[in-house]
Formats: structure tokens, sequence, C-alpha cells
């Protein structure tokens, strides 16, 4: 999908201020030395404790505003879009943004697609721009908070990657800003829809309260599926050629080659499998993508590809002209694929972390 007038006006960010690295989660029996090896480099996480998701997002979303000059009462339009439980059941967490930050009357919607949701989230804010709305700016938010005793953030997702805490918000505008949204591309691989559900019931989960979830939980589920219904070489092919696909897409549609693509930022995760998956179908080194930089962050659900674009701003690693290419997917299976171009540097650009 070729997208024109959808611009990036600002982004925001927040990362807790406690940050636990690796080794001191396996010095304090919370990570396993062999999984730490196993999963890519990724040296820690940001914890955010008692501060709710959505709080985040708030924060993230009041420093985007800050930095575009704009008022939360000229909004046309919200998406919230998140990988973690935001609050009790029945929550609606766009309500909650929108009261907190004074947006009176706005409309809104919730994307819960895990990883993927920021991109997802971004889809919608193209239809909400381009469309029969004709909204002139939409705002993004994401908040993500693992510290539950529901979920081990070390190794309950696995091996791939440790949960980190923090908010992003991306703010666009038909009007202009820093970066020209070129392009979007997203689909679904649903012959994958049970690799992350193995065998459990299609009714709503109801594990006594206080039980995490475990490494091997997941593992389990994806075992099961690996050996009875789709062999895991098989599976990561499927996603290596659904989302090279999608990336070449989504290039085509910004007349883009791949030599003109000065980064790729994925979600946050393993190395090697960002590297394998993401990277070599384009023909691109690592050294190309967040994952340079990244490692530091750990994967913090919805709100990594923000959280990487506003380090190149801050840090002084983008130009004018720089062609930067996005990318995430999150279980069931869903992949978008994004293109965006800088047009200028904003005032906040080279100031390192706020």
């Amino acid at each position: 999908m070729k997208t024109e007038d959808v611009y990036i006006d600002a982004v925001g960010v927040h990362l807790p201020d406690e940050w636990v690295s690796a080794q001191q989660a396996i010095e304090t029996g919370l990570f396993d030395e062999d999984s730490v090896q196993y999963a890519t480099e990724l040296t820690g996480s940001y914890i955010a404790g008692d501060v709710p998701a959505v709080d985040m997002a708030v924060f993230a979303a009041r420093q985007a505003l800050e930095r575009s000059g704009t008022d939360a009462t000229a909004l046309g339009f919200h998406v919230h879009c998140s990988a973690s439980e935001q609050g009790p059941e029945s929550f609606y967490p766009p309500g909650y943004v929108l009261r907190e930050l004074g947006a009176h009357g706005v409309s809104s919607v919730d994307v819960h697609q895990n990883s993927d949701g920021m991109l997802a989230a971004f889809e919608v804010a193209v239809g909400q721009l381009t469309g029969a709305a004709r909204a002139s700016r939409v705002l993004v938010t994401a908040g993500e908070n693992f510290s539950s005793p529901l979920i081990d953030r070390w190794q309950g997702f696995g091996t791939g990657f440790s949960a980190s805490d923090g908010g992003a918000a991306v703010l666009f505008s038909d009007a202009g800003g820093f970066a020209a949204l070129r392009a979007l591309n997203s689909g679904t691989l649903p012959e994958l829809e049970q690799w992350h559900r193995g065998e459990k019931s299609l009714l709503p989960h109801r594990e006594p309260m206080g039980k995490a979830v475990s490494g091997s939980d997941m593992l389990e589920m994806l075992w099961y599926f690996n050996d009875e219904v789709i062999p895991l070489d098989k599976c990561l092919q499927m996603i290596r050629d659904f989302e090279s696909d999608l990336m070449r897409r989504s290039l085509d549609d910004a007349g883009l080659d791949v030599g003109d693509v000065a980064w790729v930022l994925t979600a946050n995760t393993n190395l090697q499998m960002m590297e394998q998956m993401k990277l070599e179908p384009l023909g691109l080194p690592l050294s190309r993508s967040n994952g340079v930089f990244a490692r530091d962050f750990g994967h913090i659900g919805a709100c990594d590809i923000p959280v990487s674009l506003d380090h190149l701003l801050a840090s002084g690693k983008l130009s004018p002209g720089d062609n930067i290419l996005m990318t995430t997917s999150g279980a069931g299976w869903v992949s978008t694929s994004a293109v965006i171009t800088v047009l200028d540097l904003p005032s906040w650009a080279g100031t390192g972390r706020p």
C-alpha cells in the first residue's frame, strides 16, 4: 500500500529508571545462563515496578505532543496498542490515556496485536488520515509493564527474548512532519495461529491467580505445534518467505530498492533470528539494523519501533533523506512492514536520551 500525505510529526518515549542486566538476573536466579547464551545477546530489561503500562503510554504521549507543539484537544483520532495486559478486565486503555491527556470526545480504538501492535496501529492511522474520516492528527500510543506475578519476564516467552517495560507514542499529521510514511503492508499467516496456542482451550484463560507463565508453558505450546502440526524448519521458512514478501512490497510501493535503505528496525529480539529472518532475505548486514543498539533495551512489546526510532534521532544517527524499513510480527501469525523517509531533523534530534 503506497501512502501519501501521511507524516510523523513527533515521537515520545518513556523508559523506567531501573534497568536490570541479564547478568544480574542470572545471579539472582531469575534467568538461566544457558538461556541467556541462546537468547541472542540481549543484555537486560527496564523494570517499571508498580507504574502501570497505560501511565507510561501517557508519559510518552505528553512528550510527543510537547515536541510537536500540539495540544491534545486538536487530536482527531487515537490508537492504543499493547502486548501486555493493560488493566482490569473490561478496562478500556484508550479512554484512560485520552482522559489523562485532556482530549475530550476524541474517537479511539484499542489494538491488542502484541509485538506487531505499533505498525498495525500505523495502518489504522493511515485510514483515519486519508480515508473518509479525514483526521488531521492521529496519536498512536503503547505501554508495557511485564512486572506481574502472572508473567516471567525473563523466561516466560521462551528463549527468544526478555521482556522489558516502557511507553511510546507516535503523532501523525496530514500537514507535515520530520518523516513521511511512504508505504505500509500487512498480512496474516493463519496456518500458524495454533503455534502460540498449542492444545489450549479456546475458552478464556483460567489459571489460578499468582501462577506465573513459565518458559516451559510457552515452549510446550511451540513444541506441540512443531511436533504434531508443522515442523519448526517449515514454520520458519514460511515466516521468512511471508515477511520478505511484505518488506519487498513496501519497498516497491515506496519506489525504493534495498540499497536505498539506511536502517531496518525490527522488534528487539533474538539477534540471530533477526539476521536470518529479516536481514538476510534482503541481503543486508546486521549492522544496518537496530540490533546493533536495541539489545540494551530488551523487548518492550509494542513499543520497540518508536523506541529505536527515537534512539536514532536522539543519538544523531539519522540524516534528511534516510529511508527506514520497519518490520514487526506477532503471534497469530501477523506481520507488518512500513517505510518512512526522513525529511528533516526535528529540534530535539541529537540531544541524547531525555
